[in-house]
């Protein structure tokens, strides 16, 4: 049986292998141990990535910065930050750089979206993942972390209707936005309030930990069935394997509490050892993933990642 297990984990690698130049790049810098930099020159100019840079206009992708879903400039930002478009993209740091200098709302934090006044913490956290990875300027980053910052619950999560509509519990989404848009500021070696954002990471993590990541306190069923689907991407939204990456990616150790959220991921695994997506959330795509069902090399690539992680 082991051996049957091996087997299929090789077969899955090589399938990973012959995949999108993104794709084969994490493999090996995740999965394998290898830092392709040969690999990450190329994404840029060939497959997803390449697509998505050669729809760039001025003044950027879409409508505007957050319109239409998902071909915006933070979407397509979001995604050639997780596909590991080098740092030091020329267009994509320009409209980093355009987008501070445009969108700071009057409580500090990044809002592009003009008809609402308060801040959204979800989004300031998407824009602190691919802002902070594509070199936006420290300075400009202040109020933002300020703003994030502020909008810290009591059971140490985030919720992005916090200073909208005045709720005090935190949301798997929000709080999970954050942990990914903090730890990007972190890895990048920015130092305003460094400490605070470490212990907004360490918080936010135990929020969701308490919750066994997806589960109701009170009766640990699912919060939501649709959080034991797997998506790519995940854009905005939560789901057990964005959950686990995202705090894989953050450095954290891997918990026991962790398990019922991997067990979900694992149920998930089809017979050839490879895994499929479910259904992407409706709007306008850059990409056409493989629909529904059939076999996804980042879903895959994603729970082998957050497997190794758990096994370590």
């Amino acid at each position: 049986m082991v051996a049957v297990r091996e087997r299929l984990v090789d077969d899955a690698l090589a399938w990973l292998l012959s995949g999108d130049v993104a794709v084969q790049f994490q493999t090996y810098r995740d999965l394998l141990g290898d830092e392709r930099p040969d690999l990450q020159r190329r994404i840029a100019f060939e497959g997803d990535a390449g697509t998505i840079l050669a729809a760039h206009s001025e003044p950027g992708w879409g409508r505007g910065f957050y319109e239409p879903k998902w071909t915006s400039t933070h979407y397509s930002l979001l995604e050639l930050r997780d596909l590991a478009v080098a740092r030091d993209h020329p267009v994509c740091m320009g409209e980093v750089t355009a987008a501070i200098e445009r969108h700071k709302g009057g409580d500090g934090g990044f809002n592009p979206t003009d008809s609402v006044k308060e801040s959204d913490v979800c989004m300031n956290g998407m824009f602190l993942a691919f802002g902070c990875y594509f070199h936006a300027d420290a300075a400009g980053l202040e109020s933002i972390v300020d703003f994030v910052l502020r909008q810290r619950l009591d059971d140490g999560g985030f919720n992005c209707r916090a200073n909208r509509s005045g709720a005090r519990v935190s949301s798997v989404h929000s709080t999970t936005s954050v942990i990914d848009g903090f730890s990007e500021y972190l890895r990048s070696g920015y130092s305003y309030r460094a400490h605070e954002v470490r212990e907004g990471v360490d918080a936010a993590i135990s929020a969701l930990l308490a919750r066994h990541l997806y589960q109701r306190r009170s009766s640990g069923e699912p919060i939501r069935v649709e959080f034991t689907r797997l998506h790519h991407p995940a854009r905005w939204h939560f789901d057990v394997l964005r959950g686990l990456d995202v705090l894989r990616s953050a450095g954290s150790a891997y918990d026991d509490r962790l398990d019922a959220a991997v067990g979900a991921v694992l149920r998930r695994r089809l017979s050839d050892g490879r895994w499929s997506a479910a259904a992407q959330y409706p709007g306008q795509v850059h990409i056409a993933y493989p629909r529904a069902g059939e076999p996804n090399r980042w879903i895959t690539l994603g729970a082998l990642r957050v497997l190794a992680w758990a096994a370590s």
